[in-house]
């Protein structure tokens, strides 16, 4: 079923999204009518499961609560700077969690909190250094870059073009140029090629 505030993986917030497999959160960002009225309100950008618990949050968009948003595969939502959720997703945050510092040179005691502060610094100030650009060949499965000025996913073997339903065919590595512009956040891309596993939407390997 059809949701609103699809999330694609620069970040923007669109008024639908077609195919939802993550809810997320990033404050609340909606006003009295139910409009998008900021990118954010909070630094800690979550991805979290679509129920828990029997939890019921219709209507969407309630007054005082934060605005749902909605990723088609969690590659889609950590390329737009979403990481798992710590108390719903609870195995994913602390794998995820790990390997980011692990990967990134930080003491495995440093808090979230100071995770989310570096993960909204690195999605604020987006490509604007050259760790952005990357070898295509270097890229862990799960990761998104732009091609052809648009979004496609490296699945492993190929790059697919990402949309709100789903990516499109295989683009061989040789049919690519040497190096590629990231969307997926380096750090976060980073703790992927250290071993943390991405959930892809079906049609990333169909």
């Amino acid at each position: 079923m059809p949701l609103p505030n699809g999330v694609d993986p620069t970040g923007a917030i669109e008024k639908v999204c077609p195919s939802a497999a993550w809810l997320g959160n990033r404050g609340e960002i909606h006003d009295a009518e139910r409009r998008i009225v900021r990118g954010w309100k909070i630094k800690a950008w979550v991805t979290c499961q679509l129920s828990f618990k029997g939890w019921s949050r219709k209507p969407l968009m309630q007054p005082g609560s934060y605005t749902e948003l909605f990723f088609l595969d969690e590659a889609t939502a950590l390329s737009a700077g979403h990481r798992p959720c710590g108390m719903c997703r609870k195995r994913e945050y602390v794998s995820f969690k790990s390997l980011w510092l692990a990967a990134n040179g930080y003491p495995p005691d440093l808090k979230i909190a100071a995770v989310d502060k570096i993960l909204h610094a690195e999605r604020t100030s987006r490509g604007s250094s050259g760790d952005w650009v990357r070898a295509a060949d270097s890229l862990p499965p799960g990761v998104i870059v732009e091609f052809d000025g648009a979004p496609h996913l490296w699945n492993g073997r190929s790059l697919r073009r990402w949309t709100a339903t789903g990516y499109g065919p295989d683009i061989k590595l040789n049919e690519l140029p040497p190096l590629l512009q990231l969307l997926t956040p380096p750090s976060v891309l980073n703790a992927i090629q250290a071993g943390y596993q991405v959930q892809m939407h079906p049609t990333a390997l169909a």
